[in-house]
């Protein structure tokens, strides 16, 4: 049985579209310190099947309207990334703690004005970088914190595969769609080098700065083949360890995601599943101290839960939040920016000196 605390963050979720029904849905019913207060989405058809569904206290068409009710605490932005940054902003307006989901916009300058606006409004804002929330990522950002001393090296990667929609149709229930729901204008998917940039690269990236922190500069290569998109990144992090970034989409074979880190007094290796396995990362750090590799597993791994109950404790008790807040989200973004233009240029290129969009 869920054990519910007594004090409730009470969320409204924008969107009832497919990552709604997948994932935060269920995450604010499931939270141990969250409740699912209200949801809103333009199309009535998908609102009322949603409401029927998961039983909020109200529903809203309108998020004006759902900004308005001084019973909700927070929001979950979940609606197309080009939304993200005018919603995010509407909702500190009105005085709201905002989840939004990745990436945190489309462009340097948005995400720049919102972090403006965020510090100004001294409210919580965090970016749906969910894969923080692996019990065995959080076990190595700890242990790199702890014990692993100074960074020599990074390595990460991020492979979607051709055969993922295979298992995911498999894991997920059936998405309930409408022919009324908003949509961005034109297609989002179809510049490919963009879109599995913001959709994928935005994890690779905000992992590599969760573990081995801020990054100065990148060189990146892109090679397109067969279909299919490999960037190579070399990296240099401020602390001036070196990191190379792979992320390429789809690979012939299955998914693949994690991590190599050499450090003073440690190494860890990670490989971290499809998140909607709910299944904790396998991540192995090795210590000096005692010369021993130590694992978590079975862990509670439903990150996107995780990720809503750091969010609430932060809101409701002031915790320190281990999810990405607005400063990460923007970091990500001049990182990812950075990267096209050093595959544009073919130069090293540093992410204090970039603009515009991916």
């Amino acid at each position: 049985m869920i054990q519910k605390e007594k004090r409730l963050l009470r969320i409204g979720v924008l969107g009832c579209g497919p990552i709604a029904q997948f994932a935060h849905f269920d995450a604010c019913r499931k939270g141990r310190n969250t409740e699912l207060y209200s949801i809103c989405d333009a199309a009535p058809d998908l609102l009322a099947k949603m409401k029927a569904i998961h039983e909020p206290q109200v529903a809203y068409d309108q998020f004006d309207a759902m900004l308005a009710d001084p019973r909700v605490d927070a929001v979950i932005i979940a609606t197309s990334d080009a939304f993200h940054v005018p919603l995010c902003r509407q909702a500190i307006a009105a005085g709201k703690h905002v989840l939004v989901e990745k990436p945190l916009g489309v462009n340097v300058e948005e995400c720049e004005a919102l972090c403006e606006e965020v510090r100004a409004a001294s409210l919580v804002l965090q970016v749906g970088t969910n894969r923080r929330f692996d019990p065995g990522v959080t076990f190595a950002h700890r242990f790199i914190r702890e014990e692993m001393g100074g960074l020599m090296a990074y390595k990460g990667w991020y492979c979607d595969s051709t055969l993922r929609y295979t298992m995911t149709d498999n894991l997920q229930p059936l998405p309930i769609t409408s022919a009324q729901a908003r949509r961005p204008g034109g297609d989002p998917k179809a510049n490919k080098r963009q879109y599995f940039m913001l959709a994928h690269g935005s994890h690779l990236v905000d992992t590599a700065r969760f573990l081995a922190g801020p990054i100065d500069s990148v060189h990146a290569r892109l090679v397109e083949r067969f279909d299919a998109y490999c960037w190579f990144v070399n990296v240099d992090f401020t602390d001036g360890s070196a990191g190379h970034l792979d992320l390429t989409v789809p690979l012939r074979g299955d998914f693949r995601e994690g991590f190599q880190i050499y450090g003073e007094f440690g190494s860890v290796f990670g490989d971290v599943p499809l998140p909607w396995y709910y299944k904790c990362g396998t991540v192995e750090c090795f210590s000096v101290r005692d010369r021993q590799v130590r694992r978590v597993i079975g862990e509670d791994a439903f990150t996107y839960k995780l990720q809503l109950e750091g969010f609430a404790d932060a809101v409701l008790h002031g915790i320190p939040m281990l999810g990405a807040d607005v400063e990460d989200g923007t970091a990500g973004m001049r990182a990812m920016v950075a990267i096209a233009r050093s595959v544009e240029t073919g130069e090293r290129v540093r992410l204090q000196d970039v603009s515009g969009q991916v």
